[in-house]
């Protein structure tokens, strides 16, 4: 239990946070053409390499795309 807490604060998944504006974190136009959430890089990035995605993926890219957002 003490390790779900841990990995809660480290990712931000407090109930306190929910409300927030997501964290905009500005990248160059040739990176990224629109917002894209942190939950979504990761996605992407985890298909590409032959994860299959499954419930709890879909959970967690929710919960990092409020967190972080990149943009133009």
């Amino acid at each position: 239990m003490r390790r779900l807490e841990t990995m809660r604060k480290l990712i931000g998944l407090k109930e306190s946070a929910k409300g927030k504006q997501p964290l905009r974190i500005r990248l160059p136009g040739f990176l990224v053409e629109d917002e894209i959430g942190l939950g979504d890089v990761i996605k992407r990035a985890t298909s590409a390499v032959g994860v299959k995605p499954c419930r709890g993926c879909a959970q967690r890219a929710a919960r990092l795309n409020g967190w972080i957002v990149f943009s133009r």
